[in-house]
């Protein structure tokens, strides 16, 4: 017995028929982490990485 979500009206249940519509309840999955993803920006991250560590010398 585990938590379920129905398909048609988002409802949760603990059964595997929705008790509000009738119909199919599945387990409901996590969000799927990708690296990918954070290293979309990763160019930008070392840019302003390295600013940063030019205006701190600049400041010394």
């Amino acid at each position: 017995m585990s938590i379920q979500k129905c398909t048609k009206c988002g409802q949760y249940t603990l059964k595997e028929i929705c008790p509000v519509c009738k119909e199919k309840a599945v387990k409901p999955a996590p969000a799927k982490f990708s690296i990918v993803h954070s290293q979309k920006y990763g160019k930008y991250r070392r840019e302003l990485m390295k600013q940063a560590k030019e205006r701190t010398k600049a400041k010394e």
